[in-house]
């Protein structure tokens, strides 16, 4: 779950979205670990000098990688300066700062000059981007001669709740999820893409595809609270006009850390997500 927005955002959004990445990469750290240790076996003997991470958020996939890959750099691209800043704190507290280069660039614009590179890094990027087809045209002409691109993508925006919360209004992340899905169908026409033959399309030889179902229950740690209140406050903020008044007072009531009810308090909470993988070489 790395770059979620490829507009800008204001700062008050930025750091919303860079919680959010943050809690992503925490919870879901078994999972990243997994695949970037996928990657790496797949990548074999090639070389590992070069990786572009393509919509590298607050940088979950980049340090994951350079950690990984002994002695590469990374480069990561990404339009927001606010979490690209976060990247290179982060990249600091490592210790691995002389290794991680930060680009601030429009990945949907003309990109910036960039060195042939050995790996591509796409996580929850692609779906955002208004002609992925030119988006990975621009990685196949980017990466040298035998090199990989490796696409992670959401199936579904991850649960949380029980479908019985005890408030009196059983199924409500269920129609949560319906109604953001109503609400994204014309804004992420490409979330939820089958990207094997989009990956052909553009040049590519599929290597491997993966799937990962995620399912953490309970009892969880704190920051899987946090997780579920970041994520349900962003739906949240769409749903308006989406969904019953009932609906929506129960809502806020889950995700108001002031309330006896409230996801930061309830030990019935699991982390339900799915994730599709691609492995892609340039022939």
């Amino acid at each position: 779950m790395e770059n979620h927005h490829h507009h800008p955002a204001g700062e008050t959004d930025s750091a919303a979205m860079a919680e959010l990445l943050d809690l992503d990469a925490e919870v879901l750290h078994s999972y990243l670990s997994e695949v970037i240790a996928w990657v790496h076996e797949l990548a074999g003997d090639l070389p590992r000098r070069r990786i572009l991470d393509l919509g590298s958020g607050t940088g979950t996939g980049a340090l994951a990688l350079v950690q990984r890959f002994e002695g590469a750099e990374v480069i990561a691209l990404d339009i927001s300066a606010q979490l690209l800043d976060r990247l290179r704190d982060k990249a600091r507290d490592l210790g691995v700062a002389d290794r991680v280069h930060t680009v601030q660039a429009d990945l949907d614009a003309a990109w910036p000059a960039i060195d042939t590179v050995d790996l591509v890094w796409a996580s929850s990027s692609l779906h955002h981007m208004a002609d992925p087809h030119r988006v990975l045209t621009e990685a196949f002409a980017t990466i040298r001669s035998g090199g990989l691109l490796a696409v992670a993508e959401m199936d579904a925006f991850p649960r949380f709740l029980p479908d019985d919360l005890g408030l009196g209004r059983p199924g409500l992340e269920a129609r949560c999820h319906a109604a953001v899905a109503e609400g994204l169908a014309d804004e992420v026409p490409h979330l939820g893409s089958d990207w094997g033959p989009r990956l052909n399309k553009a040049g590519f030889t599929i290597e491997a595809e993966r799937h990962f179902a995620i399912d953490l229950t309970p009892p969880l740690p704190a920051s899987a609270g946090r997780y579920a209140q970041a994520s349900l406050r962003r739906i949240r903020s769409g749903l308006d006009g989406r969904m019953s008044a009932d609906d929506l007072a129960t809502l806020d009531t889950l995700i108001d850390s002031d309330g006896p009810d409230c996801v930061l308090r309830r030990g019935d909470l699991a982390v339900r997500t799915a994730r599709t993988v691609w492995v892609a070489r340039r022939p």
